[in-house]
């Protein structure tokens, strides 16, 4: 259990910096107010993860500590979108759209909500 608790936690600072040099970087690049840096580490996550899972299935030699380190860890830290991604594509392929469908609307929407709420929230106190 301590061992993948450390693998995770390792994947994830080093997912984490590395978002956050891709943030800094876009920004150094392009001045622009799209948020560049967030939409290119969302992106190259999912790819990532997308090639994780497809070595796996195949028997790529990918053991489940790096398999664990580089999914939940690392793309984990470096963007979340990339296991929504996935597990999207994975109800697509499995036929099951209803489910694809209020996936991806429902994560739309109650994200959405949710930080609108937060900011009222917050506003309302302060």
């Amino acid at each position: 259990m301590w061992k993948s608790v450390l693998i995770v936690g390792t994947g994830g600072f080093i997912g984490s910096v590395c978002r956050y040099w891709c943030n800094i970087w876009m920004e150094k690049m392009l001045d622009s107010t799209f948020p560049w840096g967030t939409f290119i580490a969302n992106v190259s996550g999912c790819f990532i993860i997308g090639l994780v899972y497809a070595l796996t299935e195949r028997g790529g030699g990918l053991s489940s500590d790096w398999r664990l380190f580089l999914t939940v860890g690392f793309c984990g830290g470096y963007t979340t979108f990339s296991t929504f991604a996935y597990n999207s594509m994975t109800m697509l392929t499995e036929r099951a759209f209803g489910d694809f469908l209020l996936n991806v609307a429902l994560s739309l929407l109650a994200g959405l909500l949710a930080v609108y709420l937060g900011f009222i929230l917050i506003r309302s106190i302060f």
